[in-house]
């Protein structure tokens, strides 16, 4: 019995620690999903921003570079705003050029900076009295801030979105800009806001990724979580709740993946790396004909 509580403990801590990034970059793009900006800069913001947070920590200990994560993915966000809204370019080609500049940058950065220095990850803060209880207690009372904060963000956005003046402005927006902007919501104003803060949310997912998960940058090791982050977003059909859901499912096929690893089937890994990605594509596939995407997701609002 206690080798079967051990091996849940285990695999329900990996799917947690594997879905909060997923979790916290989904959060952000459902906001600038829902106002009908298509974010698929989430990867390379990710990327730039586990760079930052590894060299904030290695210079100002984890919450500098949380900080630093944080202003990177708020700066990169800048970016793709610029372009998108402002030019009005093609968000799938802003975003895919923005991930391939992440790339090289993140490379460069990473060499230049974090060569021969001590990256500090973000320590755990057991919650008193809970962590003590049995099982439980250390399952979900003994993580870092960061996991909390993000599991207690779900309800508060939900509420936002769906039950507060601004959330119906933000869906207005994503639906019907025009109607949007004959009342007098300034419908750029409110979709350069929510890029701007999926921008810092997605700051944050990647300052896990380097912090959180590892206390170290490795190249690359971001590895598609950004895009898988969108697909959660679709997944949980652009809501808060429903990205909560399809992150911890994502998080649990990775968490099945190392399980697998360590069998008879290990010999297989070339296949268990793809489990995944895998689901995410198939659940995609089967969940498309009942998205709850938005009307005018990635079309540019043009004031006439």
């Amino acid at each position: 019995m206690e080798g079967i509580l051990n091996t849940l403990t285990n695999f329900i801590s990996a799917d947690v620690r594997t879905a909060v990034p997923l979790l916290l970059c989904a959060l952000g793009l459902v906001f600038s999903e829902r106002a009908g900006i298509v974010n698929i800069a989430a990867e390379g913001l990710m990327l730039i921003a586990a760079v930052s947070a590894a060299i904030g920590s290695a210079y100002f200990g984890p919450w500098g570079g949380a900080l630093l994560a944080a202003i990177s993915g708020l700066a990169g966000a800048l970016i793709f705003t610029f372009f998108t809204i402002t030019l009005r370019a093609n968000q799938i080609v802003v975003g895919t050029a923005f991930n391939i500049f992440a790339a090289g940058l993140s490379v460069t950065l990473n060499r230049r900076f974090l060569a021969d220095v001590t990256v500090t990850g973000y320590p755990l803060r057991a919650i008193p009295g809970l962590s003590q209880l049995p099982f439980v207690g250390d399952l979900f009372f003994n993580w870092q801030l960061l996991v909390y904060l993000t599991f207690l963000g779900v309800p508060l956005l939900q509420f936002v979105l769906y039950r507060s003046n601004l959330g119906l402005k933000i869906r207005a927006s994503g639906e019907q800009p025009r109607a949007c902007d004959s009342v007098g919501i300034k419908v750029n104003r409110v979709r350069t806001g929510v890029v701007l803060f999926s921008g810092i949310l997605a700051g944050l997912a990647g300052s896990y990724v380097s912090l959180g998960q590892a206390s170290t940058f490795i190249e690359g090791m971001v590895a598609g979580k950004g895009f898988m982050a969108l697909a959660v977003c679709v997944f949980g059909n652009y809501t808060p709740v429903g990205a909560m859901g399809a992150a911890l499912l994502f998080g649990a096929a990775d968490a099945l993946k190392y399980r697998l690893l360590t069998t008879e089937l290990g010999s297989y890994y070339q296949f268990l790396n793809m489990l995944p990605y895998l689901i995410t594509i198939i659940s995609l596939m089967l969940l498309s004909h009942r998205s709850n995407k938005p009307a005018a997701s990635g079309k540019p609002y043009i004031k006439e």
